[in-house]
């Protein structure tokens, strides 16, 4: 590698970096971020999931997860209820607060998308998708 600019690592840490701004200056209104609209987007489509189900989904390890989730819990946005099952495992529900951002946020993360992906054809568009979930999906 000659110069920086060929290292797909810093290619792909700038693009993270200048999305995350994108997305995070959409949400700055609603005093969530990025990773916390992901958890809550996917609470509004199935509310009352594992803590570990969440973080798989946003491929996030479990400590990670655990500080994200206080977080969101001492803002009132998410609440942590123990399994009936086993209480070491906790399922999230979001609460009212939490609930009534979803509508906003959505269509906050509509227009991030489209100001980030706006110069690429529909075709571009897929062909990226496919190759970041195949870099992002390794182990």
């Amino acid at each position: 590698m000659k110069q920086i600019e060929d290292c797909i690592v810093f290619l792909l840490g700038k693009a993270q970096q200048n999305a995350y701004q994108v997305a995070k200056k959409k949400l700055k209104s609603f005093g969530i971020t990025p990773v916390q609209y992901a958890v809550l987007h996917l609470l509004w489509q199935k509310d009352g999931q594992l803590s570990s189900e969440l973080g798989v989904r946003i491929q996030l390890d479990s400590a990670t997860m655990t500080g994200l989730l206080e977080r969101m819990v001492q803002r009132n946005l998410v609440q942590r209820r123990p399994s009936d099952s086993d209480r070491r495992k906790s399922h999230i529900f979001l609460t009212e607060k939490g609930r009534e951002l979803q509508l906003v946020p959505v269509d906050l993360m509509v227009e991030a998308n489209e100001e980030l992906l706006n110069e690429f054809s529909d075709e571009e568009v897929q062909l990226l998708k496919y190759m970041l979930m195949k870099i992002g999906l390794r182990s």
